[in-house]
């Protein structure tokens, strides 16, 4: 049985270590980062040993590749994606720029991940920035309204699937009102519930077919003024399966940011515990993700079934000119000057 938690790796080869601890402990999936990529056949290679060690071809590899600057695949080799940001700002020149402009870029992301075998992407940033809160979000949203987010959110999903590739709405359920960075510190949300539950809260509403979500390192202290949404019993049941009515497999964000607090293996166990079906371990630090897999347990029961709906849904990639559709994104995007 595989375990309930993504794991990375160290770098560009999978190492001896890896290779048998990775067999032992058997990853439901696996997540790249920029120290994971020298050029496209180093990737595919890697892609296919993490698939190999488990041996399943279907398994999870995820990546970040919003665009913008949260991309861990650059050029030369790969082409600059624009930020969410400057797509919803095409929504001022038009709406029908704008949702062509974000179909298009998801497809050609999707495709780039496609020919290296990636085939969980964590985008579309649901999140709703307000003034006076952490950049960390910032340009990664499409803006500050939930209708215009639930549009363009709605197109990255359908676009990346589409694509062959799984989208991952983050960070449920809601990273825009953080005044702090969860890279760095636990971010603490004050305002009420019900306000919470008409803007915040309405992007994953709406989104909630989206096959997987990853969580949001933030207390809300209105629902769970003790946890973040991570490890809140509270937050999960009544916030994320209840109210938004996510069904999808739900994983955290990477228990190794200084949001959460106390022992490695006490984050994954209390991740685990309020409900979450996988924990995200990203570093590759082989003595973290030892102390991680001892609390990340078989995947069975209602989580693997969330697993096994959300892998059900990759598909082969639809038709696509990627060619002709990078041409056109670019007269879409120099329309906003």
């Amino acid at each position: 049985m595989r375990s309930r938690v993504i794991f990375g790796c160290s770098g560009p080869v999978l190492m001896p270590e890896e290779r048998n601890f990775f067999r032992d402990v058997q990853p439901w999936g696996f997540i790249l980062f920029s120290r994971n990529v020298v050029d496209k056949s180093q990737l595919v290679r890697l892609v296919s040993a993490l698939r190999d060690v488990i041996a399943d071809p279907r398994a999870p590899v995820l990546i970040d590749q919003e665009g913008g600057r949260v991309a861990r695949l650059n050029p030369p080799i790969w082409a600059n994606r624009p930020p969410a940001a400057t797509l919803g700002r095409l929504h001022e020149v038009s709406h029908d720029v704008a949702c062509e402009a974000v179909y298009l870029n998801a497809r050609l992301i999707a495709a780039d991940l496609a020919e290296l075998g990636i085939n969980v992407n964590c985008t579309p940033v649901l999140d709703l920035p307000v003034a006076g809160s952490h950049d960390v979000i910032g340009d990664r949203a499409f803006g500050g309204d939930s209708a215009l987010v639930v549009e363009l959110g709605r197109i990255v999903i359908d676009g990346m699937l589409e694509g062959g590739v799984l989208p991952v709405m983050k960070h449920i359920p809601g990273h825009g009102r953080a005044a702090a960075d969860s890279h760095l510190a636990l971010p603490r949300v004050t305002v009420a519930a019900d306000i919470l539950s008409a803007t915040d809260f309405v992007p994953f509403r709406c989104l909630n077919h989206c096959p997987l979500a990853m969580t949001a390192h933030v207390v809300y202290e209105a629902i769970d003024a003790e946890r973040p949404a991570t490890t809140s019993p509270r937050v999960i049941r009544r916030v994320i399966r209840g109210e938004i009515g996510f069904e999808g497999l739900l994983m955290s964000d990477d228990i190794s940011m200084k949001a959460l607090s106390g022992s490695l293996s006490a984050r994954a166990k209390g991740t685990l515990f309020a409900g979450c079906d996988v924990v995200l371990h990203c570093s590759g630090n082989m003595e973290e993700m030892k102390e991680v897999a001892a609390e990340a347990k078989s995947m069975e029961g209602i989580e693997f079934e969330r697993a096994e709906r959300a892998l059900a849904r990759l598909q082969a990639p639809a038709a696509f000119d990627q060619e002709r559709a990078s041409r056109r994104l670019t007269e879409l995007l120099g329309s906003q000057a």
